[in-house]
């Protein structure tokens, strides 16, 4: 069976990878292409009571080294139990962020640096990469409301405070955000941008397009 294809949403919080991993999701399996999705972190049942750890706003003093590791440990469960079946199965693995995600947060906003993401990376994930990463990247500040707005009516709905990184100062986002765009730069044939305040449906239709001519249509040709 051919292996299948691993695609990763990225961004800031409030850019809206979810909504449009759902939507690429139905997409996908009604034109017959059967899909996982997963998050990181959480996605396993270990991978759950790792991210609650990681989110919940009570840890706030959670040193920068111990989250990085925390979110590789969740990244390795994932891989074991989630990414890597999937793909043997033939399947698209959809994930909403992955080693990226640690990269801009932990190597860029809380500085640790793109090297010692790197390294974590080739040691606990085996360099495991993406076949295709879509970066989402509205505006900064859009980006921002959305995401303090929604945690304060998750908070509201379940009595959770799961806005640990939205409590970050705008300076630390800042820092994720010019770190992503880094990574573009660095890996123009995986990472493409798609950028700017744009409808549900305009990022829906550019994602199609990205995901049909970069993966099936090359998969089919092949």
């Amino acid at each position: 069976m051919p292996r299948g294809h691993f695609i990763t949403f990225e961004g800031l919080d409030g850019s809206g990878k979810t909504t449009q991993i759902r939507r690429l999701a139905n997409w996908l399996e009604k034109s017959g292409h059967p899909t996982v999705i997963t998050r990181q972190p959480g996605g396993t049942a270990t991978g759950d009571r790792i991210r609650e750890i990681l989110l919940d706003a009570k840890n706030a003093h959670l040193a920068p080294t111990t989250e990085m590791a925390l979110m590789f440990a969740d990244r390795a469960q994932a891989i074991e139990e989630v990414i890597h079946p999937g793909l043997d199965a033939g399947k698209v693995v959809l994930c909403d962020r992955y080693t990226d995600s640690s990269e801009a947060y932990q190597g860029g906003g809380r500085e640790l640096g793109s090297e010692t993401i790197l390294a974590m990376h080739r040691l606990v994930c085996g360099n495991l990469q993406p076949d295709l990463t879509i970066l989402l990247l509205p505006s900064f500040e859009a980006s921002l409301v959305r995401a303090r707005r929604r945690n304060s009516r998750d908070e509201a709905r379940t009595g959770k405070n799961e806005g640990r990184f939205e409590a970050e100062q705008d300076a630390f986002f800042r820092r994720v955000w010019e770190k992503y765009r880094e990574i573009a730069e660095r890996e123009p044939q995986r990472v493409v941008r798609i950028e700017g305040d744009l409808s549900i449906e305009e990022v829906h239709e550019q994602v199609v397009e990205i995901v049909s001519e970069r993966l099936l249509v090359s998969a089919s040709e092949a």
